[in-house]
């Protein structure tokens, strides 16, 4: 028979698991409490469980638990980088952000990701699996555990796309959340997504406290769609339309995340462009200066002109940022560290 991953369950699922073994209920509680409290690697770490239970936990389950394969950290703000192993030998790669209010950690919801943003290096060899609630998970544990400090902020915007691992994500969101395990408030997780509609609309009627993040990029289907294939599929009408739907089902205020790419997304005309089309909603408007891949031919917007672009949006009431650049020194935008490793290992590989 096929183990199980116990690090996936919620209590209530550990329960009735162990309960097949005719386990006493309450130690549901314990094995989870060590597992998403104590966060250990191994059931023969669960001293307060009998030998005969560690062994059958043993037989029948098995705990996720990220192997780091480098780690990196910047020289200019101490953001680390993480590289981990996952079991089947596959990389993704998370993000600990160390900021006034807490620890901010991004984590990766995917190996790869197959929805094709032009300015992203995850997409660039596709989608090769989901991860698991666990895998999502430990990367969060991990990063806690070798850094001895607590992650108050989580933010699910690293390689893939969320909302194409919806019921993983999910079940993510409410283990990391749990008053028994690590219990990080729902507001203080964001999750980006591109913008597939029926999920976003699905995400609404959870009843969940979390913001969500929309990768924008751009005021019009035209431009959009030469960022973003998913575009194509859902025209920018249909997916404001389904932010504002999670507003009002949530009341939590929708971020517009906005790459800016010098020559493409980033004059005065788009500036305007997008206060017409967000005016009057609830939202906030991140603006990131795209970080340069070698893949593609984007350059970043100069201070000039996003300086420009940010104070026309202040000038029109919206609610603004220039989102912070960390890690530029450790190939810190989403799946470039990963494919820098992908590329060294393969390049050893054929030196043989």
């Amino acid at each position: 028979m096929e183990k199980q991953d116990i690090k996936s369950l919620n209590l209530q699922q550990l329960t009735e698991a162990i309960a097949t073994f005719s386990m006493p209920k309450f130690r549901a509680k314990q094995i989870y409490q060590w597992l998403h409290i104590q966060l250990v690697g191994s059931f023969d770490e669960m001293t307060n469980l009998s030998k005969k239970d560690r062994e059958l936990l043993e037989k029948h389950f098995y705990i996720t638990c990220l192997t780091p394969v480098e780690v990196l950290t910047s020289k200019i703000d101490g953001t680390k980088k993480y590289l981990f192993a996952l079991k089947d030998g596959n990389i993704i790669e998370s993000v600990l952000m160390r900021y006034k209010h807490g620890n901010s950690v991004c984590i990766s919801s995917q190996v790869g990701c197959r929805m094709g943003c032009r300015f992203c290096a995850s997409t660039l060899d596709g989608l090769e699996r989901n991860l698991t609630a666990s895998e999502m998970l430990d990367q969060i544990y991990r990063i806690q555990k070798e850094t001895g400090e607590r992650v108050s902020n989580v933010v699910v915007m690293g390689s893939g796309e969320p909302l194409d691992n919806y019921e993983n994500l999910v079940q993510f969101i409410h283990l990391i959340s749990n008053k028994d395990g690590l219990c990080i408030s729902q507001r203080n997780i964001t999750v980006s997504t591109c913008g597939i509609v029926p999920n976003i609309k699905k995400l609404a009627d959870e009843n969940l406290s979390i913001t969500l993040a929309l990768s924008l990029h751009a005021p019009n289907n035209e431009v959009r769609q030469g960022l973003m294939p998913i575009a194509k599929k859902y025209e920018l009408s249909e997916v404001l339309s389904a932010c504002q739907y999670y507003f009002e089902k949530t009341g939590r205020r929708i971020t517009f995340e906005y790459s800016l790419v010098k020559d493409v997304n980033d004059n005065i005309e788009e500036a305007k462009a997008l206060i017409q089309l967000i005016s009057g909603m609830n939202c906030h408007v991140n603006l990131i200066p795209v970080n340069p891949i070698k893949e593609r031919d984007f350059v970043q917007s100069n201070k000039e002109n996003i300086e420009k672009f940010k104070k026309l949006l202040e000038k029109n009431k919206i609610n603004v940022t220039i989102r912070r650049e960390m890690g530029r020194d450790i190939d810190g935008a989403c799946g470039q560290l990963r494919k820098r490793y992908l590329e060294s290992s393969l390049n050893s590989k054929d030196a043989f």
